[in-house]
């Protein structure tokens, strides 16, 4: 058929439809392929298989599974890459995606605002002799100082968490390429739905899809998306060996949460928008950070790599004190650690996520006592605002 005929469909429709496998049976609903391992019309097939399996052939649920490659074909259909591995957690996907490639003597240059967990990766390579520089991952002058000619990688979060600031994924990228490295970006804050990270010159991108891919706080899940070279022949082997696989049932939510994502990303985006707008007329707050509103230091960065603001909202309350008293009040938004959920939840990186970092760095980056990180769900806009307002006493 033409062109004309066919066109492109969206991702809103792919997310629900891309990479569907059916049994004999024929259901509607992806299956659940609840199994750890698979059986063998004969002993030469199980030895074809493990000399190399197929698209649609398994030996072992650790290498693959029917449900989480259906998982792994849409995620790299929405991201825009080859081929995808699901992993057992978001940080599973972050080692996995790093841990895979590099050896003694490489360097890594990194953003140093980064997830705590993140960090702490970065920290044990040290330890196997890969030397990591840091960076203001802001600066595009700092990532050039940096990169050198044993540069493998580049790693930054797009957008950091929780100060919120973002990385110019396409400068960063140019840089990297000119000098043989590979670009390793976590792309949770952005979200699939706001990324064209490939497009803007990223290799492999990461994701917690225990955040907003899985969107209600049901399980942990990863995923590594890049070229069908790195993903099967340069992280597979690396993750399959040592058994950072997702697990079957969990791909199977993840799937569920794909077929929403988007209505439930863009309404969250817009509460957030609102509840920053609301909150920036707010004299009890010291500071809102939403990559969404004009005076955000990269605000048009983030509307031409993102085009929104996303779904996330940072306050300054001044102190320790005041923070704690605040999310002590509120009725509506959760203390929790978690984000990206349909439920909205108040986090104090100081004291929990960001609390193996130094004092003088957390400054640095931005992260003071007073500061709290709210992911914002799916409830009434007007309610959050009206939840935070009564929550500053």
């Amino acid at each position: 058929m033409s062109q004309e005929s066919n066109p492109p469909l969206h991702p809103r429709t792919r997310a629900v439809h891309h990479g569907i496998r059916r049994s004999q049976y024929g259901e509607m609903a992806e299956a659940l392929f609840m199994t750890q391992g698979f059986s063998y019309d004969s002993a030469e097939q199980a030895e074809a298989r493990f000399l190399k399996t197929g698209a649609d052939e398994f030996i072992y649920a650790r290498y693959g599974n029917p449900t989480s490659r259906m998982f792994e074909d849409r995620m790299a259909d929405l991201e825009g890459t080859e081929d995808a591995f699901a992993t057992a957690s978001g940080m599973a996907a972050v080692n996995g995606a790093l841990m895979c490639f590099v050896k003694p003597g490489d360097h890594i240059v990194s953003s140093r605002a980064l997830f705590g967990s993140c960090l702490y990766v970065l920290d044990v390579l040290t330890r196997f002799g890969v030397e990591v520089s840091y960076v203001d991952g802001t600066d595009l002058d700092q990532w050039r100082a940096a990169i050198r000619p044993t540069t493998r990688a580049v790693f930054f979060e797009s957008v950091s968490n929780p100060a919120l600031e973002v990385v110019d994924i396409a400068g960063v990228s140019e840089l990297a390429h000119a000098a043989g490295a590979l670009v390793v970006v976590d792309n949770v804050f952005a979200t699939p739905v706001y990324s064209r990270a490939v497009e803007q010159g990223a290799d492999v991108v990461v994701y917690s899809a225990t955040k907003h891919i899985d969107g209600s706080g049901r399980c942990l899940g990863g995923v590594i998306c890049g070229t069908r070279e790195f993903v099967r022949e340069v992280a597979e082997p690396y993750l399959k060996h040592t058994g950072g696989a997702i697990s079957p049932f969990n791909a199977w939510l993840m799937l569920s949460g794909l077929a929403t994502m988007e209505l439930r990303v863009r309404a969250q985006t817009d509460s957030a928008h609102r509840v920053a707008v609301a909150l920036k007329e707010e004299p009890r707050i010291g500071r809102v950070i939403y990559p969404g509103l004009p005076d955000h230091p990269q605000y048009e960065l983030v509307q031409r790599q993102m085009g929104a603001g996303g779904t996330m909202v940072a306050i300054d309350l001044g102190s320790k004190e005041a923070a704690f008293a605040a999310m002590n009040r509120m009725r509506i938004i959760q203390i929790s650690n978690n984000l990206g959920d349909a439920k909205s939840i108040v986090t104090h990186p100081t004291t929990t996520t960001h609390q193996r970092l130094s004092e003088e760095v957390r400054l640095e980056l931005g992260i003071t006592p007073g500061l709290l990180r709210l992911s914002i769900g799916l409830e009434d806009a007007g309610d959050l605002i009206a939840d935070i307002r009564q929550s500053l006493g």
